[in-house]
């Protein structure tokens, strides 16, 4: 007489979720035990970098017939500014913060030198919270002041300058940290914001932590460089993804998660003000200005208006006045010189739109904030995290337009690129609605919570009203 097996019941049979965090646990630990992989492949990219960095600054300018695939010049300029950085800001959405822990040349090399640093203590004004901010728009302003995106010496001030300020700190403050990374890093503030979309973060058991036995002289230990507190992370803002962390205390693993659930729910509870700026005034508005100015009618009319004014009152040397080309740019080979007009005018575009477009939108944020009940400091820099996907997708249109132009250049045309376009700032600006909605219903019901959404939807469409001007009309 046969048995019949008992049957399993729905219970018992693992869910795809359960087994996509369990692959993503492992490849977690994996990351943990490979370090030593890891740190050599961030050897490899740092001297890929260097080369890109330091070689073609000290070649000639290409000429007309230079492409992509034959000159080395080219060839740096469309992987910096066609390839890694709008991808980079892509992957952040994709996997958090991987490229910082895994990938970044700049975050490895401050560690490294870190290992012979003096060991002071880290300054207050290091930790300044506006840092974020400031890096990003003096970064990004500089840039635009010397065409970053066009020649290699500008890449040399500004990446250059940034990896040797960043070995700097290493050698002067911590052992063994990435202080730089922490801090000062130009784009930490935007990595940390656009990492709270991820789908995927390691992720703490608090509980599972404080009921483990602890850690003994001898139990192996982890360093995190970027000086996250694990024990209370909550997010995926400052983690680096680099997977040191896994296991600890068997509180720690890598996990599937809501690419929704960090902004909705844990973004409440940590209000920050130096955040709020970098989105409203950063990402949504002087990243504007810093694309836009070049194609602007406005900046035209206003540059003729200006000189005009300046020949009828016998004023000529703004038009006939240049810097060195690590201020204003400056290759009279290449018929491309900036006047100190120019420059005076770019700095007034970029800076009209920071403030501007900063302020109307927070404007717009503060009626969404009475909308949904009494003024409320905390739900005004809640519902200004609801916009991340929105201002994330304009800075990523704003860079892989140079892409396509790189491409364009060398006869390469990339098919349906206004097609694409729209249809990314619709799925982001949907996204900014659909998680205003969210929050918004945290606290208000009804009309309110309705009301609310609506002031955060005119706030999406302004932004991107701001790309339709930059990729359709002008």
């Amino acid at each position: 007489m046969t048995v019949a097996a008992p049957a399993l019941s729905l219970a018992s049979v693992p869910s795809r979720r359960d087994i996509l965090d369990t692959r993503l646990a492992r490849f977690g630990d994996w990351l943990r035990r490979h370090g030593w992989m890891i740190r050599a492949v961030q050897w490899v990219i740092v001297a890929v970098y260097a080369v890109l960095v330091i070689v073609p600054a000290l070649l000639p300018l290409p000429d007309n017939a230079a492409h992509i695939w034959n000159n080395l010049t080219l060839a740096a300029q469309f992987a910096f500014w066609g390839i890694w950085w709008p991808f980079v800001l892509v992957s952040m959405v994709l996997v958090g913060r991987a490229w910082c822990g895994i990938l970044c040349p700049e975050g490895a090399l401050s560690e490294f030198a870190s290992r012979w640093s003096r060991g002071y203590a880290v300054p207050r004004w290091i930790t300044w919270q506006g840092w974020p901010f400031v890096a990003f728009a003096g970064t990004t302003v500089y840039g635009q002041m010397t065409s970053v995106y066009g020649y290699p010496k500008p890449v040399l001030a500004v990446l250059g300058g940034s990896t040797v300020a960043a070995i700097a700190v290493g050698l002067l403050y911590g052992r063994n940290k990435r202080v730089w990374c922490r801090y000062l890093c130009p784009v930490n503030g935007v990595f940390a914001v656009l990492s709270k979309l991820a789908p995927v973060s390691f992720q703490v058991d608090r509980a599972g932590w404080a009921a483990s036995p602890r850690p003994t002289r001898g139990t192996e230990h982890f360093n995190c460089a970027p000086l996250v507190p694990v024990k209370t992370m909550r997010g995926a803002g400052a983690c680096h993804m680099c997977g040191r962390c896994s296991g600890h205390r068997g509180a720690v693993r890598l996990a599937l998660r809501s690419p929704n659930h960090e902004i909705v729910h844990v973004a409440g509870d940590e209000p920050s003000l130096d955040q709020t700026a970098l989105i409203l005034f950063g990402m949504l508005a002087l990243a504007v200005g810093a694309f836009q100015w070049s194609s602007s009618p406005w900046y035209v009319d206003a540059k003729q208006w200006a000189a005009t004014w300046l020949i009828e009152h016998g004023v000529t040397w703004p038009l006939e006045t240049s810097a060195p080309w690590f201020v204003l740019t400056n290759y009279p080979d290449h018929s491309d010189v900036m006047t100190l007009l120019d420059g005076t005018l770019l700095l007034a575009y970029i800076g009209a739109a920071t403030v501007l477009l900063g302020f109307v939108l927070s404007g717009i944020v503060a009626l969404a904030t009475l909308a949904a009940g009494s003024w409320s400091r905390r739900r005004f820099h809640h519902l200004t995290q609801t916009l991340i996907p929105v201002a994330g997708c304009g800075v990523f249109l704003g860079l892989s337009a140079l892409t396509v132009t790189f491409l364009r250049g060398d006869g390469i045309i990339i098919p349906y690129v206004s097609e694409i376009r729209a249809a990314l700032l619709a799925g982001a600006s949907l996204w900014s609605v659909w998680l205003a909605w969210r929050v918004a219903g945290l606290g208000a019901r009804g009309l309110r919570r309705a009301g609310a959404t609506a002031c955060i939807a005119c706030a999406v469409a302004l932004s991107v009203a701001n790309w339709v001007l930059l990729f359709w009309i002008w």
